[in-house]
């Protein structure tokens, strides 16, 4: 028991609590003083030394697998990560995401934030977790790139000696099943870039229904376009040989109405790539183009449309007093497009076609037309009878020898007209969606053609009126 002179010479809660409260002034005052005096890098290390030091040792190693490579490129194993886990997914998983976009074949699971998944490979337990952070971002010189994004990454945890397994033989299984799995629920997706400035890729399904089949095109046009194609797709190992970017161009021109989108499509349907919409109006920097451009996957098609009208851009970025103070403008160039399609960086990524499409070849800027740059233009022309006859039989649902056969008198009056007059395949088409009776819709054609020749007689006469 305590003698009542050692009671009375304990302190008092008073006297603690006053020795707390100037333990606890000194301690904050001591941090005030540290973070004025010591730099926040510096501080950072000291804590993350002081951490490892006291940390005890582990066997266990961890890949971070960030959806982005390098901070430009997409990461192709995240890609391959995503879709192979979605495939492992076991009872014991607490949240997940679900979607299904129409023309897919299965149901699209992924793992929500912060989950985890064990697998297993050759007897090793590999634990992943998907996580997924917002972090503000900022720049100084460009005020279109502050504001925040999100991260996304991996984390893939196993005994540090397999690690050499893993890198060499699990990370490469990965990337082969989700290979497989994207061969079995393959859908054409089409890119476009979302709302605001600095954002990304969004995308929908792409089901135009357009085929090299349905083009109004000529025969001899359309095969030498596919023959281009496969042999592309064939020589890999050449563009390598020679030192080239293995990528293709391809300068659609004509008229608006004569099939130029719908050609993009058949391409894409024929083999079997995505589609990136790039609008250059929404485009502010040369360095935004840039990341936007290193983002697109391998087999794909960039499309860049009316490049007659987009290339001569101005600065986009609002003048402001406080633009002016700090010299900010960023611009989009035709030399950064360029740099793109044949410079160094034509090199980042391969497997792509680079479309432009124009309605006048003709005031197109002449560094476009460079050997090397479109390395084949194709001219989208007026329709012609063998045109005319594809979409009669198309849009009639008659094989073209049943139509000869049925509508002789009034074909022969087609074919004559036809050469005598400019109408475009979208023209034809627009005639055919009037009637589905074989008779009726031939007949507004011959009238649409004679109507045609009519106009431009009116106008050769009244030029020659004014002369």
């Amino acid at each position: 028991m305590f003698s009542a002179r050692e009671f009375m010479s304990s302190p008092s809660p008073s006297s603690l609590f006053s020795a707390y409260a100037s333990l606890m002034a000194s301690m904050m005052l001591a941090r005030t003083i540290l973070n004025d005096l010591i730099p926040r890098p510096i501080q950072a290390y000291l804590i993350a030394l002081f951490r490892r030091f006291f940390k005890g040792k582990t066997s266990q190693l961890t890949l971070v697998i960030e959806e982005n490579g390098g901070g430009l490129t997409w990461n192709e194993i995240f890609g391959a990560a995503e879709l192979y886990l979605g495939t492992k997914i076991g009872p014991h998983t607490d949240r997940l995401k679900i979607d299904k976009c129409p023309g897919k074949k299965r149901i699209s699971i992924r793992l929500d934030n912060n989950e985890k998944l064990t697998d297993s490979y050759d007897g090793i337990e590999l634990k992943w977790k998907f996580v997924c952070v917002e972090q503000e971002r900022g720049n100084n010189r460009d005020i279109s790139r502050t504001g925040s994004e999100i991260r996304r990454f991996f984390e893939l945890s196993f005994d540090k000696k397999h690690k050499e397994k893993i890198l060499s033989s699990y990370v490469p299984y990965i990337l082969e099943r989700a290979k497989e799995i994207r061969k079995t629920d393959r859908v054409l997706k089409m890119f476009t870039l979302g709302k605001g400035r600095g954002s990304n890729w969004e995308s929908i399904n792409l089901e135009h229904p357009s085929t090299f089949e349905t083009l109004a095109m000529e025969p001899e046009q359309k095969e030498a376009l596919k023959e281009d194609l496969i042999r592309f797709l064939n020589r890999k190992e050449f563009y390598k040989r020679v030192g080239r970017a293995w990528k293709r161009g391809y300068l659609l021109y004509g008229l608006p109405g004569t099939g130029k989108s719908s050609l993009v499509a058949a391409m894409a349907n024929y083999l079997k790539f995505d589609v990136y919409d790039l609008q250059l109006s929404n485009i502010v920097s040369d360095s935004d183009l840039r990341k936007l451009l290193l983002v697109i996957a391998s087999r794909s098609i960039l499309v860049i449309e009316d490049i007659d009208c987009s290339i001569d851009l101005p600065d986009r970025l609002p003048t402001s007093e406080e633009n002016s103070k700090n010299n900010i403008r960023p611009q989009l160039t035709l030399s950064g497009l360029l740099n793109f399609i044949d410079g160094l960086w034509s090199s980042c990524g391969n497997e792509r076609i680079i479309i432009f499409t124009t309605n006048h070849v003709d005031k197109l800027d002449p560094a476009l037309l460079r050997p090397g740059r479109m390395d084949m233009h194709i001219q989208m022309s007026y329709c012609t009878f063998h045109g005319f006859m594809l979409l009669a039989s198309n849009y009639l649902g008659i094989s073209e020898a049943n139509l000869h056969h049925r509508y002789c008198h009034v074909l022969e009056e087609i074919k004559g007209l036809i050469v005598e007059t400019k109408v475009t395949p979208a023209e034809v088409a627009e005639e055919f969606m009037k009637n589905e009776d074989p008779e009726v819709a031939l007949d507004g054609i011959a009238q649409l053609f004679r109507k045609k020749i009519m106009e431009g007689q009116d106008l050769i006469g009244a030029q020659e009126t004014e002369s």
